[in-house]
């Protein structure tokens, strides 16, 4: 059972009545919950795990991002890797001190990738459109960086973040 959720009947119904499901569980727990969640074909499928070991070390592959399998795992969804880079106490304002963070949306459908920036950007992040859905491998790699930072050697702790700075190229 997808303890995070609640019972098996809950999970089915929110994914029946979401658009945009976000899939805020622990990444063991993933292939379980997309199998709750029911039929979410044509479904926006937000994946902002971090994937991590029972050691807290990396367990991701830069030749296939935790993304990547949600795709697979969901098929007729449409997958795009987001909110992995940021740390739960700064998803309400998209804010370290006032200053925005960057969203970085990685995906395959640019119709869900403006979906998923113009939420970040009512919460208050920029949006950064991070490529294809391939590009997850990277942001999941940056999200453990931002765990090492704020709770590794370093211990920056967790009110800190990335900003991509610049402007695109045309």
């Amino acid at each position: 059972m997808c303890q995070v959720a609640g019972q098996h009947g809950e999970v089915r119904a929110a994914g029946s009545w979401g658009d945009i499901i976000v899939l805020a569980v622990p990444a063991p727990a993933r292939a379980d919950a997309i199998e709750k969640l029911g039929d979410v074909e044509g479904k926006t499928l937000v994946d902002p795990t971090n994937l991590l070991n029972a050691d807290w070390s990396y367990a991701g592959d830069l030749n296939k991002s935790g993304a990547e399998q949600v795709q697979e795992w969901a098929r007729g969804a449409r997958a795009v890797k987001a909110f992995n880079t940021v740390f739960a106490q700064n998803m309400a304002s998209g804010k370290v001190d006032g200053e925005p963070l960057s969203l970085l949306v990685a995906g395959d459908h640019d119709d869900v990738k403006k979906q998923v920036l113009e939420l970040g950007k009512a919460l208050g992040f920029e949006g950064v459109d991070a490529g294809p859905l391939a590009n997850a491998r990277y942001l999941e790699a940056l999200g453990f960086l931002n765990i090492q930072l704020g709770y590794g050697a370093t211990k920056y702790g967790a009110n800190i973040g990335f900003k991509v700075i610049g402007k695109l190229a045309k």
